[in-house]
């Protein structure tokens, strides 16, 4: 079972190959994404990468969490599912 991690604090200028790159040195990355602004197409500055076992994601937490990558201290931590959110209500209705 594949675990996904968080992180946070990401360099505007990391890319998802630098990010996976990075976190192949604690086992094998199944992926590594960088979540981008829509409207900018900038990095929002977090991201997630999920590692082929539960051993490799928490070395991965133990290597990373609270380390520099490109000048900047990362977060890493198990990522949690997104919560059901209420349906939007409101706004103009004729």
């Amino acid at each position: 079972m594949a675990t996904k991690l968080y992180v946070g604090g990401l360099s505007y200028s990391t890319t998802q190959d630098a990010l996976q790159a990075a976190f192949a040195q604690a086992g094998n990355v199944t992926s590594a994404t960088i979540i981008m602004d829509r409207m900018s197409g900038r990095s929002k500055g977090f991201g997630f990468v999920e590692m082929a076992t539960e051993e490799e994601a928490q070395a991965a937490i133990a290597m990373f969490n609270g380390k520099e990558l490109d000048g900047r201290s990362l977060t890493v931590n198990e990522a949690r599912p997104l919560d059901p959110r209420a349906p939007r209500t409101g706004g103009f209705s004729r």
